[in-house]
């Protein structure tokens, strides 16, 4: 199931998040639970991208302002 993603990035992290309160749900069947978790993981790794893109981009930046100062967050 590697459908692709139809958000932007805090629409991605906000249904992240809800996917993280259904889990802990007891009352969510298993099944839903699968599936939960996959739509999650696919989810997990566009944000990943996202910031990984905008990290790359702002190193751009500072490089070309000659500045280059990159630190982890």
């Amino acid at each position: 199931m590697n459908k692709k993603i139809d958000k932007n990035f805090e629409e991605a992290l906000s249904r992240l998040e809800e996917i993280s309160e259904l889990l802990e749900d007891q009352n969510t069947p298993l099944e839903d639970s699968i599936k939960l978790f996959e739509e999650g993981i696919q989810l997990k790794d566009f944000c990943e991208e996202k910031l990984k893109s905008a990290k790359l981009k702002i190193d751009k930046i500072i490089k070309k302002n000659k500045e280059l100062s990159s630190e982890e967050f």
